[in-house]
């Protein structure tokens, strides 16, 4: 089955894709950039440079983060990180219902592959 990957390219060479939301929903999920990383098998320095990249693409930041200390630190998702999270895959659904007919004439003209041994 085809499949659609949409990726938004934003002045200034940034660009929102699904590598990026993943790491959002893992930084959600896991609450730091190291495990986030880590969950995704991702290097940390990866990681926190694909998180810089959207704090500097948008004007509010995406993630905030908190060091050490009694509480032990943490990343968070700032309220413009969910929303782009949101968007993000409200694109990616209306995207794929936009080009649904393109897509399986394409599908249609394709080779099907053998079914492995």
């Amino acid at each position: 089955m085809a499949r659609v990957k949409l990726r938004v390219y934003f002045p200034g060479e940034h660009s929102l894709g699904p590598g990026k939301v993943a790491l959002l929903e893992a930084v959600r999920e896991q609450g730091s950039i190291s495990a986030a990383a880590r969950t995704l098998g991702m290097a940390y320095r990866h990681a926190w440079i694909l998180l810089d990249d959207l704090n500097r693409c948008f004007k509010t930041p995406v993630v905030q983060t908190a060091t050490g200390g009694a509480a032990g630190g943490g990343t968070t998702l700032t309220p413009l990180g969910e929303e782009i999270v949101v968007r993000y895959h409200r694109m990616q659904r209306r995207t794929e219902r936009a080009i649904a007919g393109e897509i399986a004439a394409l599908q249609s003209r394709t080779r099907r592959r053998a079914a492995s041994p």
